[in-house]
């Protein structure tokens, strides 16, 4: 049985006091735990003496003892031939009661069989209770314990036995059947009762903290597949603003068939990755300086392929790009012709990237309708995300835009609405998703929300 250690010693205790009270002629009581199957430790748990003056009882365990903490497994109390007959196998396996009314006759008295003392009047009383009670449907997988000749005790029988009561007496004061044993025999029932309900108690706790455990872990499992799937959907924002980047590239091209002699970022960059692959061989085999070179070529041919908004655009100049021509400029002798060059493309490219923007030139875009040429800039050069959804209306309205004259026009007026119903959807999927995690984890069923 499974109860714990507190409340098994105070309902161990309640019985042994209500004992002594009941019997005056008691002196001394202890109770012993048997369990589990097969091995059936027998444990004392408590032990009570009254004291003769004061008719108090004395709790504590004698100093030494077999049964003391961690007690005698069932072989080692059992009947077997050539050691000592002990009341404790007798209790146990044939879930009866001993009573030692006289001790010189009797035959289970360890003490008197090695050393032929003589130990006080007692009775012994096996607390009994229901297998089907405390198995349930699990009778068939009892493993039951064994005799000294190998066969299985307890599977003829209804009960099992958890406990023994032991009741030491004045002398000559009881005798078998008497109405003290009767009265020991009713309260051992009593205490069989009080025990399965102590470990159906502890089942029932150890179940729920189980239950909350495994809950608590799917809501973990669950609240990450779910924030891991919202992050997949969140693939849209990146989709808008790749959408929103092929407006700013057309608006950028129609700026440039009014205004062609404006700087082009693709052309400065070209131009630099140009000086880069010209010096390298001049480099002298310093082998981090190429690898340096080599990035910097990767970064601005990736820069040149990317359309950006101008403040994304020039904090990549500003964090990728000039500190490694920085250092190439400061380290390598190979760039010192070009190095006047190469500051005025890192300038002319900052430079570029705002070219989009600029109002002077918008207000001279004569051929489009004034409200086509304030709004497309404005749009175009605006980063989507989750506090500004109202740009996708803003951007579907441009769309339909009869003077707005771009490649793929229909097509990316569909892939707007296809994105703006699921972003839609996303704030409501994450709400619904924290509302059922939340009721999981708080055992709250999501309808008395």
């Amino acid at each position: 049985m499974i109860i714990s250690s507190d409340l098994l010693e105070n309902t161990c205790k309640n019985t042994i006091e209500t004992i002594l009270l009941c019997l005056e002629h008691a002196t001394k009581g202890t109770i012993y735990h048997i369990g589990p199957m097969p091995e059936l430790q027998a444990v004392r748990i408590a032990s009570g003496i009254r004291e003769e003056r004061r008719g108090q009882i004395k709790w504590g365990l004698p100093g030494v003892s077999d049964y003391n903490d961690p007690g005698k497994s069932w072989e080692e109390y059992r009947d077997k031939p050539g050691r000592p007959l002990e009341a404790m196998g007798w209790c146990v396996e044939k879930q009866k009661s001993w009573t030692a009314d006289n001790p010189s006759e009797n035959s289970r008295s360890v003490r008197k069989q090695v050393s032929g003392e003589l130990e006080d009047t007692y009775h012994m009383e096996p607390v009994l209770v229901s297998k089907k009670d405390l198995y349930g449907n699990r009778l068939h997988m009892l493993d039951y314990p064994l005799d000294w000749q190998g066969n299985p005790i307890w599977q003829d029988t209804d009960y099992v036995v958890v406990a023994v009561i032991k009741i030491h007496f004045l002398p000559l004061t009881i005798t078998r059947g008497d109405r003290s044993t009767k009265i020991i025999k009713k309260l051992s029932r009593t205490l069989g009762t009080q025990m399965l309900s102590l470990q159906l108690r502890e089942s029932l706790l150890k179940g729920q903290k189980e239950l909350a455990r495994q809950r608590l872990q799917s809501c973990n499992i669950l609240a990450h597949e779910l924030r891991n799937t919202l992050m997949k959907l969140s693939f849209a924002f990146g989709a808008i603003n790749a959408e929103i980047s092929f407006l700013r590239e057309q608006w950028e091209i129609e700026l440039r068939k009014v205004f062609p002699e404006l700087e082009d970022k693709r052309v400065i960059l070209e131009r630099l990755n140009h000086l880069i692959r010209l010096r390298i061989p001049r480099m002298n085999g310093s082998k981090e300086l190429i690898r340096l070179a080599n990035e910097l070529l990767t970064e601005e041919k990736e820069l040149s392929d990317i359309s950006l908004i101008p403040r994304q655009a020039e904090q990549w100049l500003n964090e990728k790009i000039k500190p490694k021509w920085d250092r190439l400029l400061l380290e390598s002798q190979a760039w010192d012709a070009d190095k006047e060059e190469i500051q005025q493309l890192l300038e002319r490219l900052r430079k570029a990237f705002w070219i989009g923007t600029d109002k002077d030139l918008v207000r001279k875009m004569n051929h489009l309708p004034e409200d086509l040429r304030i709004k497309w800039p404005e749009l175009a050069y605006t980063r989507f995300c989750a506090e500004n959804l109202s740009l996708l209306d803003e951007i579907l309205e441009l769309l339909q835009h009869p003077a707005l004259n771009i490649p793929h026009k229909q097509h990316t007026q569909k892939i707007f609405t296809c994105l703006k119903a699921l972003i839609k959807i996303i704030p409501e999927i994450e709400r619904r998703t924290n509302t059922i995690i939340s009721c999981l984890k708080n055992g709250i069923s999501y309808e008395d929300l």
